[in-house]
């Protein structure tokens, strides 16, 4: 992967919280997506989401002089793929679709989304680490 693509990378993590949050919830309006989980997707959580992608966005630049920081997005993402598959694991995402599509969505590739993300941030440190030394 070159420089370009790793700077794309960045760029389309977060795009992807700032563009899956605003478009499936609806600009914060989809309460299935809160009522589904009321402490992690609460519109708090949704705004939070957002800043992180922000946070991605602002490194894509300079990742090289940042790479602890990478490996904080990657452990973000790994809390977020561990807090998705309890949801799975405990809930009905079938009822959750008949609910609200955009909310069955939203809980259907938010944890798939945040392993390829976790791995690509992953990738980054390690491969910066290297290139520091």
């Amino acid at each position: 992967m070159n420089k370009a693509m790793i700077k794309n990378g960045f760029i389309a993590a977060g795009l992807m919280n700032i563009g899956g949050v605003l478009l499936f919830s609806r600009a914060f309006t989809n309460e299935a997506i809160n009522q589904a989980d009321s402490v992690v997707m609460s519109n708090f959580g949704l705004l939070m989401i957002m800043v992180w992608g922000l946070a991605y966005i602002s490194v894509y630049k300079v990742y090289e002089q940042a790479r602890w920081l990478i490996a904080v997005f990657a452990i973000e993402k790994l809390v977020y793929i561990i807090v998705w598959a309890m949801w799975i694991a405990n809930n009905d995402l079938n009822s959750l679709y008949s609910k609200d599509l955009f909310a069955g969505v939203f809980y259907t590739i938010y944890g798939p989304n945040d392993i390829l993300f976790m791995l690509f941030f992953s990738w980054v440190f390690f491969r910066t680490k290297v290139n520091a030394n």
